[in-house]
């Protein structure tokens, strides 16, 4: 008899085991949309649970999202243990009639560790079900307070890119141009900043593949950025866009990433900020409109409005 109960125990166990990896299989099968700047990549065959990566989750979510969350699980923890004192015999003295609302009140005021006194666990069993949610409200609540410094003690650079970036004449070469600019207006020193461009090319054996290449830059290093800069990409020879006209860039699937890095005088931290662009935002023919100039008593100016502006070249 032990041995059949075994046997059927085992059994449970294994179509629970494989029930749950069933229902992973299946998760993993379900396409997923990627967002990779303004391009969407449909993944398969990858599945990570919510509960897998939830830090991350929480310091991608969006504040609003963030603030819910938070709201709804602290009020998802009061309504348990509001529940778990009004099933006890009278274990909170003070409340009126034993009503549902005034386990919830004293079941916030347990887990946000305020305590106001009126309300107090008067039996073993309201004062384990008190240990037991302050031990839930202190961790939670740290755990909270951590989360909420690190969203906001992430190092952000605040920098403004063109909409499109340009290719026109500079220097008297053909020359790939991208303008940005830091909207803070504080000092980013040591900025450095990289340039690549992904392609599709086919090799010989006739395989597709995705290769990213590094552009040149003529002046990589801004050793105090504070209001804008333009980046510059002679396309000669030695150029990966070299001869590329507009049908071309669209034929090899080009795009461009810029990554801009610098260390924040003010916060005291590096920070970075990076940009992509598909093929069909690069205008050919065009220069960014011009955006210094002086003011009548010479100080210089900036005019932002005319920042994402190009003009034939």
């Amino acid at each position: 008899m032990m041995a059949q109960a075994i046997k059927r125990l085992y059994a449970r166990e294994h179509l629970k085991i494989s029930k749950i990896f069933k229902r992973q299989s299946e998760a993993a099968s379900r396409p997923r949309v990627v967002r990779l700047g303004s391009r969407e990549i449909i993944t398969e065959g990858l599945y990570l649970g919510f509960w897998k990566d939830i830090s991350h989750r929480c310091m991608t979510a969006s504040w609003p999202a963030f603030i819910g969350g938070a709201a709804l699980v602290f009020i998802v923890f009061n309504a348990v243990f509001a529940v778990f004192y009004w099933i006890g015999d009278q274990p909170v003295s003070n409340v009126p009639g034993g009503a549902y609302i005034d386990y919830l009140y004293f079941s916030i005021e347990t887990l946000s560790t305020a305590g106001y006194g009126d309300m107090h666990p008067q039996t073993h069993y309201g004062h384990f079900v008190a240990a037991v949610e302050l031990f839930t409200g202190i961790f939670s609540m740290s755990l909270m307070t951590g989360l909420i410094f690190a969203r906001f003690s992430r190092p952000n650079a605040r920098l403004l890119f063109a909409d499109h970036p340009v290719i026109s004449s500079h220097d008297g070469k053909p020359t790939l141009m991208l303008r940005l600019a830091n909207e803070r207006h504080n000092i980013i020193s040591n900025a450095t900043a990289r340039l690549w461009a992904f392609k599709d090319i086919v090799s010989i054996e006739g395989q597709s593949f995705r290769r990213f290449y590094e552009l040149p830059l003529i002046r990589n290093e801004s050793p105090a950025l504070a209001l804008s800069w333009t980046l510059f990409h002679v396309l000669d020879e030695a150029s990966p866009l070299y001869g590329l006209d507009a049908d071309g860039l669209a034929a090899a699937n080009v795009s461009l990433v810029v990554v801009v890095s610098g260390y924040d005088v003010i916060a005291a931290q590096t920070v970075l900020a990076r940009k992509s662009y598909d093929h069909p935002e690069i205008r050919f023919g065009h220069r960014y409109a011009e955006i210094l100039g002086t003011t009548e008593d010479g100080r210089l100016r900036v005019d932002y409005g005319m920042f994402h502006q190009t003009v034939p070249d």
